[in-house]
């Protein structure tokens, strides 16, 4: 979710609804897009040390460092950050951390959480900026793959 001062409210961001027309369509789901649209391609972040921030086009490369070394940290670059900067109302980069919480039981695939932060963002409550803040847990594989639901 993102941390918008909801004073501890994981719902209040989604009680929050567009005022209409390319806004709405976009608010619909952006976390889902952005997932999906940054598993889609690969950037090579196995050479940086797993402490640097990496320049990265998809979440992909990050799940993957996460896994063979414990954590992973990058900055989105590419055609999701113009669409991010634009729907945030904010230039700032975007900072991706993820790091293992625990392994899971199909072979190498790991629990990770991924965060994923913006500063000055615009509030379009009180369109005053903030920090923005995105936690979210996900399951993957060394092969890039979800693992399978009831595999060892």
């Amino acid at each position: 979710m993102l941390d918008r001062g909801s004073g501890g409210n994981p719902h209040a961001a989604a009680k929050r609804r567009p005022t209409g027309g390319a806004r709405e369509r976009f608010a619909r789901g952006p976390r889902a897009l952005l997932l999906a649209g940054w598993t889609l391609t690969a950037t090579a972040v196995s050479a940086a040390p797993p402490t640097e921030r990496v320049p990265v086009t998809t979440l992909r490369p990050l799940l993957l460092a996460a896994i063979a070394h414990g954590t992973a940290r990058g900055t989105l670059v590419g055609e999701a950050a113009p669409f991010m900067t634009q729907h945030f109302g904010s230039a700032a980069p975007i900072e991706i951390d993820v790091r293992t919480l625990h392994p899971l039981p199909q072979r190498g695939c790991q629990r990770l959480e991924v965060t994923t932060t913006q500063r000055a963002v615009i509030d379009p409550k009180t369109a005053s900026t903030q920090d923005a803040r995105l936690v979210y847990q996900i399951s993957y594989c060394p092969n890039g793959d979800f693992p399978q639901v009831g595999s060892p």
